[in-house]
C-alpha cells in the first residue's frame, strides 16, 4: 500500500476531480453533432460551424495532429471548474499549457479529448482526462470514457474504480496473465513520420510474442483497459503528462505495473509510458527491451 501523506486532502481531490471530469465529458457529448454533423468528418480548412467563432479544426505539431473547438472549449471549462474549487492550484493542459516545472504544492493535469481524431471522425473511443499531482506525482485521476459514459478514477493507495451510469463503483484489478504470449497488447503512434518509422519496427518485433495488437487512439483509455482487463498491456512512446497523469494512476492502483516519463517531460522527447499486468511485467519489461523499446524515439 502507498504511503500518502495525510496533510494531502486526497479525497477532496478526488470528488473535485470526478464532478470536474463528468461535465467536460458531458460538454463534449453536447458539442461533436453542432460542430461536425453526423458523417463526414471536418478538414483543416473547414468553414465556422454554428455558433463557433474559429475554424473547428486546427492542426499542433502536424497536419495529422489536430485540435478542435472542443477541445479548446472543454479545457476552458476544465480550468473554469478548478479554479472555482481550488483558485491556487496550478493547472497543466494540452491546449492551453502551463508550467512544466513541478510546482510544491498541487498541480492539476487536464487532457480535455483524449483521442481527438477519434473524436473527429465519430470512433466511439475518447476520453476526459483530469489528475491531481503533487510533486510531480499523481495522487487523484479520473478518466471519462466519453462515448460510453463510463467512469475510471483511482487515489493514491485508495485502489481503482469503475464506474457506468448509475454510479455504483466496481473495484478494477489487472487480468491475472503469467504469460507474455498470451497478451493482448495496446499502443500508440506519434505523428511525426520518423518516429512511426521506428515504432513499427518495434511491433514488428513484438507482434510474433504477443497474442495481439490493438490501437485503440487514446492512451488514457489504454492504460483505463490495463487496469480493467480489457488488454494485458500498454506501451507507447511520446506521450505528455496530461495522456498519462490518471490513466497511469488507475492502472497502478488496479495492480498494474506502470513505468511513467519524468512529469515534466515532452512529448517530443519519446519516453516510453507502459502499464503491464503484475504476472507478465518481468516478461513483457524484457520483450520491450529486447525490442529496443525501452529507450527514447526522438
Amino acid at each position: 500500500m502507498e504511503h500518502v501523506d495525510q496533510t494531502i486532502p486526497v479525497d477532496e481531490l478526488a470528488a473535485i476531480a470526478v464532478d470536474v471530469a463528468q461535465e467536460a465529458a458531458a460538454h463534449v457529448r453536447r458539442r461533436r453533432p453542432e460542430l461536425f454533423g453526423a458523417t463526414t468528418p471536418p478538414t483543416v480548412d473547414a468553414a465556422p460551424v454554428g455558433s463557433a467563432a474559429v475554424n473547428p479544426v486546427s492542426t499542433k505539431s502536424t497536419e495529422t495532429d489536430p485540435v478542435t473547438v472542443a477541445d479548446t472549449e472543454t479545457e476552458r471549462l476544465i480550468r473554469q471548474r478548478l479554479h472555482e474549487s481550488r483558485p491556487t492550484d496550478e493547472v497543466l493542459g494540452e491546449e492551453h499549457g502551463g508550467s512544466r516545472a513541478v510546482p510544491s504544492g498541487v498541480r492539476w493535469v487536464v487532457d480535455p479529448i483524449d483521442g481527438t481524431v477519434n473524436f473527429m471522425y465519430g470512433v466511439p473511443a475518447y476520453a476526459v482526462s483530469v489528475a491531481a499531482q503533487v510533486d510531480g506525482r499523481s495522487v487523484a485521476g479520473v478518466v471519462v470514457d466519453v462515448a460510453r459514459e463510463v467512469v475510471y478514477g483511482a487515489t493514491l493507495g485508495g485502489g481503482a474504480w469503475v464506474a457506468d451510469g448509475d454510479g455504483l463503483r466496481v473495484p478494477l484489478r489487472c487480468n491475472a496473465v503469467d504469460r507474455a504470449e498470451l497478451a493482448l497488447v495496446a499502443t500508440g503512434f506519434g505523428y511525426a513520420a520518423d518516429r512511426r518509422r521506428a515504432q513499427g519496427r518495434i511491433v514488428a518485433e513484438l507482434l510474433p510474442r504477443v497474442r495481439d495488437i490493438r490501437r485503440i487512439g487514446a492512451a488514457a483509455l489504454d492504460l483505463c483497459m490495463v487496469a480493467s482487463g480489457a488488454v494485458d498491456a500498454h506501451y507507447e512512446h511520446g506521450l505528455s503528462p496530461w495522456d498519462w497523469a490518471a490513466g497511469g494512476l488507475i492502472a497502478a492502483e488496479a495492480g498494474a505495473v506502470v513505468v511513467t516519463p519524468p512529469p515534466d517531460s515532452r512529448a517530443d522527447e519519446g519516453h516510453i509510458t507502459v502499464a503491464v499486468a503484475p504476472g507478465i511485467a518481468d516478461e513483457f519489461l524484457a520483450l520491450l527491451d529486447g525490442a529496443g523499446a525501452r529507450e527514447p524515439l526522438t
